[in-house]
């Protein structure tokens, strides 16, 4: 029997990102910010507790440069 696990982690766009430093006020058990306040973001999936808030953090970024992304489902056996 196999079991598929779905997970989420959080993204920046450094491109369209201005520091403004919001989603780690929102956020910061997964977003840090950097001396110049752009997001520094952990690469661990969103632990499911989190999940709400991280989409309410990309909701609100002004620039739209975070994003939630789904990783391949991990096959367990």
């Amino acid at each position: 029997m196999s079991i598929t696990a779905v997970t989420i982690r959080l993204r920046v766009n450094p491109a369209a990102c201005d520091g403004f430093g919001y989603c780690a006020e929102l956020l910061p058990e997964i977003i840090d910010i950097d001396e110049w306040g752009y997001p520094i973001v952990a690469t661990e999936p969103i632990p499911p507790h989190l999940l709400e808030l991280a989409r309410r953090a990309v909701r609100d970024c002004p620039r739209q440069a975070l994003l939630t992304e789904r990783l391949p489902p991990a096959r367990r056996t």
